[in-house]
């Protein structure tokens, strides 16, 4: 009786999560597209796109994409510590899409 109770109780809990996350289809035609007047020392024209791509493909899934402007670049390496864990992404991906969302500062 207990593992049944636990068993429903989980489901409870892990269906709404993985529902949640299931593919945004918000429009992304609005995010911020990288130009070679963004190329930094640090962030190359391939660098940015390519952060964009991921963005565009792992950050929607869970929740809306949100604009590089809305956070200071120090804001989104904060963010991007605590959500890059939860997508699985490679730490060279991680990368390219710090320097999408921080536009290569």
């Amino acid at each position: 009786m207990k593992k049944s109770r636990a068993i429903i109780l989980m489901m409870g809990i892990l269906l709404p999560a993985i529902s949640s996350c299931s593919k945004n289809q918000a429009d992304t035609g609005s995010l911020y597209v990288p130009t070679s007047a963004d190329v930094s020392a640090t962030a190359s024209l391939s660098d940015l796109q390519k952060g964009r791509t991921i963005y565009i493909n792992n950050c929607g899934a869970c929740h809306g994409y949100y604009s590089p402007d809305n956070y200071s670049a120090s804001g989104w390496r904060s963010i991007l510590q605590n959500m890059v864990p939860r997508t699985g992404i490679s730490a060279a991906d991680a990368s390219l899409l710090s320097k999408y969302v921080t536009r290569g500062r």
